[in-house]
């Protein structure tokens, strides 16, 4: 079976999409990996699919291949089954598939809700709680997937909270500003209010068309993302921001996450890991790599020197931020592969 990762913080502009992206590139070049794009606004969509994302939802043949049309069996009450979606993949990631994105599916959230709320008191609804889960499983068997990586949008919505209860596993992403102190302080209480509902609710929907998926999801860590760099640091007015992060992560937040089973065994994250206040990476801002890899549609450690179009010193400067770029997504993807074994 699969490995499922959500990639989830509901405070905006964290680099959640690239992150998905990047880390699902590195992933693919030694596992099959499928991209979820949960987001209605559908930039992992936009970022895989390039030239072609209009065209994908226009052309009669890939149109109703995405996350909403997929579950529309459930939510619609068809009579027909849920089946696998046909996924779009790179021609430079030939092992790395897209579940694309729709702009409105948020429009399943008020079933889902009302659905996740009756506790099957209402026999029509009991198949929607079990649907992305069923989705995902559908798809990742029709292409022999290793790791699954899903992108949410930036919400506490009732399909956020079915598509997180259906990964194995989560990765928290923030930016290095008192606004991220302020959403971990939000997801320390709701993720867990999260978990506990599908504990009770797994043995209620445990005779529906599409069961739940056993267990919840084990905290593998956070990043933290896009700031300046001065003399090989960050900047001075990102550092006590950073400081301030790793202390929650490992403080309040993680013991949060622990009283509800959402996490491993210090032996499963290891000395070094754990000394690094679970932070898998600080990933300073891509500045010039940025337009480049958005307009080859790669991420900026796949660009070529051709793409990067530079001489000189500019180039022997880029040629290096691609390198560390190259081994921090490197390292994040050996880390969390190593934990998602434990899942």
């Amino acid at each position: 079976m699969a490995k499922r990762l959500v990639v989830f913080n509901h405070k905006g502009g964290v680099s959640k999409t690239t992150t998905v992206f990047n880390l699902g590139w590195m992933l693919s070049k030694g596992h099959k990996v499928l991209l979820v794009d949960a987001d209605s606004q559908c930039n992992l969509s936009s970022l895989v699919l390039g030239d072609d994302f209009e065209k994908y939802y226009l052309d009669d043949g890939t149109r109703l291949q995405n996350i909403k049309d997929g579950v529309a069996p459930a939510f619609q009450g068809k009579p027909v089954p849920i089946s696998a979606v046909n996924c779009f993949s790179p021609q430079r990631a030939p092992s790395m598939y897209l579940l694309a994105g729709h702009a409105n599916l948020s429009e399943y959230d008020a079933a889902l809700t009302f659905a996740q709320t009756s506790n099957n008191a209402i026999s029509t609804l009991q198949n929607l709680p079990g649907a992305f889960s069923e989705l995902l499983r559908l798809t990742e068997e029709k292409y022999s997937i290793d790791y699954t990586i899903i992108d949410l949008n930036p919400s506490l919505s009732s399909v956020n909270q079915n598509l997180f209860l259906s990964a194995h596993a989560f990765l928290v992403p923030t930016n290095p500003d008192p606004f991220s102190i302020m959403a971990l302080n939000t997801l320390q209480v709701a993720l867990p209010r999260w978990v506990d509902w599908k504990k009770n609710a797994v043995s209620l929907f445990a005779d529906s068309a599409y069961p739940l998926l056993e267990g919840v999801p084990k905290f593998c860590g956070s990043i933290i993302q896009r700031f300046n760099i001065r003399n090989g640091k960050a900047a001075r007015p990102y550092r006590d921001n950073i400081v301030e992060i790793k202390e929650k992560l490992s403080g309040d937040f993680f013991s949060a996450m622990a009283k509800s089973g959402m996490v491993y065994t210090a032996e499963q994250y290891r000395p070094d890991f754990i000394a690094a206040q679970y932070c898998l990476a600080e990933v300073p801002d891509f500045q010039g790599l940025l337009p480049k890899s958005q307009q080859a549609g790669v991420p900026v450690f796949e660009l070529t020197d051709r793409e990067i179009g530079e001489t000189g010193p500019v180039l022997a400067d880029m040629q290096e931020k691609r390198r560390l770029f190259a081994e921090q997504f490197l390292g994040m993807a050996e880390k969390i592969t190593s934990l998602m074994e434990n899942a």
